[in-house]
């Protein structure tokens, strides 16, 4: 049987922790941020797959960073500090998808 989950039932009306809906394996933050905003510098142990729904963002992933628009896909990989920012004019909306049923980080940015 499916199941329906409104938006605002997700824990702060944007996280899907699946492990709370029967075990589901994959969590993901669904987030729309306004120009500046973004996560401060965090590690996860397992790949990170951020889709870039609208908007355009500055991602910095170790030593790296890179820009990207909307239409595009971002891994970033297992236990590698990263963070992102809306640096476009208007909103940026992801999807952030953790391959796990509940999102495991460890901020490294206080």
């Amino acid at each position: 049987m499916a199941t329906i989950i409104p938006k605002e039932q997700l824990r702060n009306g944007n996280l899907f922790q699946g492990g709370a809906y029967g075990g589901v394996p994959i969590s993901f933050f669904w987030m729309q941020l306004a120009p500046g905003e973004g996560p401060r510098l965090h590690i996860h142990p397992y790949e990170e797959i951020f889709v870039i729904q609208e908007g355009h963002a500055t991602f910095t992933l170790g030593e790296n960073t890179l820009e990207v628009d909307a239409g595009n896909i971002v891994i970033g990989p297992a236990g590698v500090p990263h963070k992102f920012i809306n640096s476009g004019e208007g909103l940026l909306r992801t999807i952030n998808i953790h391959p796990s049923p509940e999102t495991i980080g460890k901020w490294v940015e206080v």
